[in-house]
C-alpha cells in the first residue's frame, strides 16, 4: 500500500531517557477524502528498525456509503508487506493469485522477491456501507540473498495469532517472539512484531531479545525512565537496555523490530533493493507490463515519471 509520496517525518525533542537513541514525530499528509497517513519510516537519521524499512499510520477515517479505498495495482520487489488493521476491512489481490479480505488483528504478509504486483480496494459490502478505517502498513527489507526469492503471501487470522493476557495488559504477537510466545508466520530474516495495549496505570516489558527495538504509540500516553510520550510517535532503543513502558492513559503500541541487516537499501517507489540496477530492471519491467496481472483487475497506476 505505496499509494502515496508523503512528507518525510521530523525528528522529535532530543530529551529523553538514556536508552532511547532516537524520537521520531511522523509526518502527517491527507490523500483526499479526510484519508490521514503518518510515515515514521524511513528517516533521514534512521532508514531501519530491524528490517523495517517503512511504516506508514493511516487513518482513522470514516468513508461514508458508496466511498472507500482504491489502490489501483502496483509492484513491489525486495520486500515483504505487513498489512495490519483496527478499524475496516480491505480486499486485497495479487499477481501470484491470492484473493484475501482484511481484517482487524489479523496477519497479512506479502513478500515480493523477485516481484509482484496488488491492489488494496474496500470490500463490496463495507463501500455500501460505509465503513471506519484505522491501520498500519510496514515494508520488510528483505536480506540480500533473500533479495529475489520467488513471491508468496501469508494470511493468519487474528485468532490464529497467539495472544497474552494479564490484568490491564493485552499482547497479539504477529510476528516473532515476545512475552514467551512464537508467530506461526514464516520469516526468511529474525524481527518481530507484537500490538500490545495496555489500561491506564499498567505496565509492560520491551524484550532485549532483539538487536534493534523500537516503539510505535498509536493511541495514548506512555512514561518510560520518567519520560512521557504521547502518541503518534516512534521510539527507538539502544540495544540491550532493559525497557519498561508506563502507560499514562489507555494504550495501543507496537513493539518491533529484529536484527540489522548486512547494509542499507535503495528505495524508489515501491521497490526496494541492495542494488540500484535492479531497481532500474524493476521500472523497465513495471513500465514494459512485464510484471504478472492481478486477478479482476483492469487498471494499474503507471510508473511515476521522477
Amino acid at each position: 500500500m505505496s499509494w502515496m509520496p508523503s512528507n518525510d517525518p521530523i525528528l522529535g525533542d532530543p530529551k529523553s531517557c538514556d536508552a532511547l537513541e532516537l524520537m521520531i514525530v511522523p509526518r502527517t499528509r491527507d490523500l483526499g477524502d479526510g484519508f490521514a497517513v503518518r510515515r515514521a519510516l524511513p528517516h533521514g537519521k534512521r532508514q531501519m528498525v530491524g528490517p523495517f524499512i517503512f511504516f506508514d499510520h493511516f487513518g482513522p477515517v470514516q468513508y461514508v456509503a458508496g466511498k472507500g479505498m482504491d489502490v489501483r495495482p502496483h509492484p513491489h520487489i525486495g520486500l515483504a508487506t505487513v498489512t495490519y488493521l483496527f478499524d475496516g476491512k480491505i480486499m486485497h489481490r495479487d499477481s501470484e493469485g491470492n484473493i484475501q479480505e482484511i481484517q482487524p488483528g489479523a496477519m497479512n504478509l506479502m513478500t515480493a522477491g523477485r516481484g509482484i504486483a496488488h491492489s488494496e480496494r474496500t470490500p463490496d459490502v463495507e463501500r455500501a456501507e460505509g465503513q471506519k478505517m484505522l491501520g498500519l502498513q510496514s515494508w520488510i527489507a528483505l536480506p540480500k540473498a533473500q533479495e529475489e526469492i520467488l513471491p508468496s503471501f501469508q494470511h493468519y487470522a487474528a485468532s490464529d495469532l497467539p495472544t497474552v493476557r494479564d490484568t490491564g495488559l493485552s499482547a497479539r504477537v504477529i510476528a516473532g517472539k515476545a512475552f514467551g510466545k512464537s508467530s506461526p508466520v514464516a520469516m526468511v530474516s529474525d524481527w518481530f512484531y507484537v500490538e500490545v495495549t495496555l489500561e491506564a496505570g499498567r505496565s509492560a516489558p520491551l524484550d532485549t531479545d532483539y538487536e534493534e527495538r523500537a516503539i510505535y504509540l498509536v493511541e495514548g500516553e506512555v512514561q518510560i525512565a520518567g519520560d512521557r510520550f504521547t502518541a503518534p510517535q516512534l521510539l527507538i532503543f539502544r540495544p540491550g537496555d532493559r525497557i519498561t513502558v508506563n502507560a499514562v492513559t489507555n494504550t495501543r503500541m507496537m513493539f518491533l523490530g529484529g536484527s540489522a541487516l548486512e547494509g542499507p537499501r535503495h528505495i524508489w517507489w515501491n521497490f526496494v533493493s541492495s542494488s540500484k540496477e535492479r531497481i532500474e530492471q524493476a521500472k523497465a519491467d513495471w513500465k514494459a507490463g512485464r510484471f504478472d496481472p492481478v486477478p479482476q483487475e483492469h487498471e494499474f497506476i503507471p510508473l511515476p515519471e521522477r
